[in-house]
């Protein structure tokens, strides 16, 4: 009865060290909004709720030497730090596009507070990125998150341990496909202010006594809001049906 009992606490210590790892990074739960007894609490919760279905696949990996249980604890650890860290890459690529497009309409104005992270953040930045958390979290995410934690027992076991190589490319892989996605979608507003900067400086050069900053500013502004405006519903929908493809479809 000890045995299996040291066994049992042993599998759900591991199963907890994927899991925590991956939502202390993940995008939502790792806000410095979130306190961290919030997350503590959400970590054990999926815990001991995912434990009965995985531990098929965690306690014939449990092994009582300690050398070995440190080498499995910090794979463990790694490999939920990975997972949430793929997801994070493409909010953070969100973030970068963001103040890209703040910058390009001319409203890249000196970052304030930040709803999300503690760095100073942009207004329309910030908009942005809570709006797109808003959505990935309306379209349960972090279900496809717990999707990928269960399945990841399949693909990298507790006795398989980590691939530092393979978590690389992996990780190279979704920048790159994140920041595409992002540049696909930030391109109506890279083209817009090519544009605009183009005519502008036509007419700076027809009427250079005329402070064409300063007059031309506040159209600049406001065919980009607009331009947000009419094409936020599509941006916003196309960011949420990468999410899965770009994070968890690997």
């Amino acid at each position: 009865m000890t045995d299996s009992l040291n066994a049992l606490v042993l599998s759900a210590f591991l199963a907890f060290c994927r899991i925590g790892a991956c939502f202390l990074i993940m995008p939502g739960l790792s806000s410095a909004r979130v306190p961290p007894q919030i997350r503590l609490f959400v970590a054990v919760a999926a815990t001991l709720a995912l434990l009965v279905p995985l531990s098929n696949a965690i306690l014939p990996a449990v092994n009582r030497s300690p050398d070995a249980l440190l080498l499995v604890i910090g794979s463990e650890l790694l490999v939920g730090a990975l997972i949430g860290l793929t997801t994070r890459v493409y909010t953070l690529a969100l973030s970068f596009i963001g103040q890209g497009i703040a910058t390009l309409i001319g409203y890249g104005a000196m970052g304030g507070t930040a709803i999300e992270e503690n760095d100073p953040q942009g207004p329309l930045s910030g908009l942005i990125s809570l709006a797109a958390l808003l959505l990935l979290f309306s379209l349960d995410f972090h279900h496809e998150v717990v999707r990928a934690l269960v399945d990841s027992y399949q693909v990298i076991p507790v006795d398989g341990l980590f691939d530092p190589q393979g978590a690389l490319m992996d990780l190279s892989d979704t920048l790159g496909e994140a920041f595409g996605v992002m540049l696909r979608l930030g391109s109506p507003f890279i083209a817009y202010a090519i544009l605009v900067n183009v005519a502008i400086g036509f007419v700076n050069k027809l009427t250079p006594q005329i402070p064409i900053y300063f007059i031309s500013l506040p159209f600049v502004i406001a065919g980009g809001m607009l331009l947000l405006y009419f094409g936020a519903g599509t941006f916003f929908s196309l960011f949420g049906q990468a999410f899965v493809p770009v994070t968890i479809g690997r």
